[in-house]
């Protein structure tokens, strides 16, 4: 009697493989991730189907900018690095309806406009969907082919027969390998969909974006080793009901990372935010208290970006901390620094801290805005206008320095601040700035003092 096919159970959140069920992933340690799946027959090849192989030496490969498509799209093609690699798989992530789709058309009309062939093939939409959708975004050229198929050798013998300079997948979980037993978006579909466009790309010199969801915990669905497999991640992150939207690259072989682009969501679709420092502090309220303006580095740009705060009496024995875009555990830890190290009596108050217009910020440098904010609403007292705050803070009260703060005073100059608090060790690397007032201060009190 034939054997019955061997069961093998994998983790959703990493890929991880075990033989039988397991309640916690060894791997990633997550709780309730496995699911069980038939194991996939081992694929032999012959050797006939080898294909021949040869070892060249590094100095003999030949490189040059023609290796990238330019979108016409400048945020975008910051995030990647310079444009699109000609033979890279990009991955497309983040939440429903936030965009993703909508930017990968647009992509697609700039490129089609500028004589590329371009391949759109979607697993979710019928064709008279995506035509609605590109009726409002304007005139498409013929450089354009549509494709609604899930069925994984369908769409190889076209790419293959069509040979696109760049193809979308709408989207990665509704692809469908026949060959694989399990589901479409199962963890052993995504994967062996995945390592199928991966070879279509490297073995044609095609660029293909791949739009993966994302599930409630934020990460792709389906296992991790997804993002380990394309050449470049990228995550649309911000609320869908608000106008903005932040593309950040998380991995890219071919740029740097932490790399943002930010767009505006419009009627006619995602329209790029040259400022988005001027679009981030439009509408800061005047002589408030518990508002600073401090700066921060999404990879090589700086941006400007309010921090609020509210302070008031607790009412109960508990008092109430919230942290909206901020760390809550680095908040405490420097509302604890400021009872310490100045004696304000944080611990009956209530404290609220928020970065206005939704973004979120994890770099050190904001902890001297936090702070700023804190003790201003503490002391019911606003920090100037056109003072602009940033530096690290350590346990001890000390301000530390910051990575890049010449272009961060550079790009507060430019929005027309004319007063800067910032580390002293900073203080020599900025040098003297025109129109800008350079204040360093090596504690918590000192740039308290300056501020307020």
């Amino acid at each position: 009697m034939a054997k019955s096919k061997k069961s093998v159970y994998f983790c959703q959140n990493c890929g991880h493989e075990e033989s039988k069920w397991l309640g916690q992933c060894p791997a990633c340690k997550e709780w309730n991730t496995f699911v069980e799946e038939k194991a996939a027959p081992a694929a032999s090849r012959s050797v006939k189907e080898r294909r021949e192989v040869q070892v060249v030496t590094l100095s003999s490969v030949e490189t040059d900018e023609d290796d990238r498509m330019l979108t016409g799209i400048e945020e975008l093609d910051r995030v990647l690095g310079g444009g699109i690699v000609k033979g890279s798989l990009v991955l497309v992530g983040g939440d429903p309806g936030i965009g993703k789709s909508t930017l990968l058309l647009q992509v697609c009309q700039r490129l089609s406009a500028a004589g590329r062939k371009l391949l759109y093939i979607s697993g979710e939409e019928s064709l008279k969907q995506i035509k609605l959708r590109a009726n409002r975004m304007g005139e498409f050229t013929e450089n354009l082919y549509l494709l609604c198929e899930t069925s994984l050798d369908v769409i190889r013998g076209i790419i293959e027969q069509q040979k696109p300079d760049m193809v979308v997948i709408d989207s990665i979980q509704t692809m469908y390998n026949e060959e694989v037993a399990s589901a479409p978006g199962s963890v052993t579909q995504v994967r062996e969909s995945t390592n199928i466009f991966m070879q279509l790309a490297k073995g044609f010199n095609i660029s293909i974006f791949i739009v993966g969801h994302v599930t409630k915990e934020g990460t792709v669905a389906g296992p991790r080793v997804l993002e380990h497999m394309v050449d470049t991640v990228l995550y649309f992150e911000g609320d869908r009901h608000a106008s903005y939207r932040i593309l950040r690259g998380v991995k890219n072989r071919f740029g740097s990372t932490n790399e943002i682009g930010v767009f505006e969501m419009r009627k006619e679709g995602l329209a790029e935010v040259k400022n988005p420092s001027e679009f981030m502090l439009s509408g800061k309220p005047e002589h408030a208290s518990g508002s600073v303006v401090a700066c921060a580095m999404e990879g090589t740009r700086p941006m400007l970006m309010e921090i609020q705060a509210l302070v008031c009496k607790s009412n109960f024995g508990m008092p109430r901390r919230t942290a909206a875009g901020l760390d809550y555990n680095r908040v405490n830890l420097l509302m604890a620094v400021l009872e310490k190290r100045l004696g304000l009596p944080l611990s009956s108050y209530d404290a609220y801290v928020n970065i206005a217009g939704g973004i979120r910020l994890n770099e050190p440098a904001a902890d001297l805005g936090i702070v700023m904010a804190i003790a201003s609403s503490y002391k019911n007292r606003p920090i100037a206008e056109d003072v602009i705050v940033f530096g690290e803070v350590g346990l001890s009260g000390e301000v530390r320095a910051v990575t890049m703060p010449e272009q961060r005073v550079a790009e507060a100059k430019k929005l027309g601040f004319k007063t800067c608090v910032l580390p002293e060790v900073s203080v020599k690397a900025v040098g003297k700035v025109d129109g800008v007032t350079v204040i360093g201060v090596k504690s918590v009190g000192e740039a308290i003092s300056a501020g307020l």
